[in-house]
């Protein structure tokens, strides 16, 4: 089986580690570190080899060298950045200094590790930054179920979304839009069930993350 094959048997969704490293030995001695604890893994040798993978589709972190041939560490990170790839990266190094460390960290690193690193604060360096990604994926998941969903509003309810957002009663929202305050009423029923909104406090959040403003300037002309 090769460094890049997958190299654990496990079922579509479970959590991946990316392993990035141009020392076979490191890429081995990982590779059975990770599959000790059950986790599945994919192995390369350079940045190049893994920016032409398909990023994983499950929870994953990338374990990576920040010395490599070609392309550094720190450049992959920036070229993954780019490609607004956000898996959660942990650095390892020989040869770490503190301008390197501060770079990655600020750059969104999870971890920066020196060799030889021990197995336990690797294990648990990829089990934060798993983590860390299905959170952020399970956001992502909920976020575009709201966008879904107000997608489906007609553009007359997007109106009336907005100005309800903003704090308008119903009477307010009614003289905004020339509209009997009866008509709003129903609008925002509608609203209510297409977004699957419990309250308004619920309504106003989803608005919140879609970004939609609360204002006038919302309204279509």
């Amino acid at each position: 089986m090769t460094d890049h094959a997958k190299q654990a048997q496990a079922s579509a969704g479970d959590p991946i580690v990316l392993i990035v490293d141009d020392d076979p030995s490191m890429r081995r001695a990982l590779t059975n570190l990770f599959q000790s604890v059950g986790l599945k893994v994919e192995a390369f040798s350079s940045a190049a080899e893994i920016m032409e993978a398909k990023p994983p589709a499950v929870p994953s972190c990338l374990v990576l060298d920040i010395r490599l041939p070609g392309l550094s560490g720190l450049d992959l990170q920036a070229d993954l950045a780019k490609a607004n790839i956000h898996t959660p990266i942990i650095f390892i190094t020989g040869h770490g200094d503190i301008p390197m460390t501060v770079r990655a960290m600020k750059s969104g690193a999870v971890d920066f590790l020196t060799k030889p690193v021990r197995d336990q604060d690797m294990l648990d360096a990829v089990q934060a930054a798993i983590e860390r990604d299905r959170k952020r994926r399970d956001a992502e998941q909920s976020i575009s179920g709201v966008r879904s969903r107000y997608e489906g509003l007609t553009a007359r309810e997007r109106d009336v979304l907005a100005l309800v957002a903003s704090g308008l009663m119903n009477k307010q929202v009614a003289a905004e839009l020339g509209l009997a305050e009866i008509t709003v009423k129903i609008y925002r029923g509608q609203i209510m069930r297409k977004m699957a909104a419990k309250s308004l406090a619920d309504l106003v959040r989803m608005t919140d993350a879609l970004g939609i403003p609360r204002n006038r300037g919302h309204l279509q002309t």
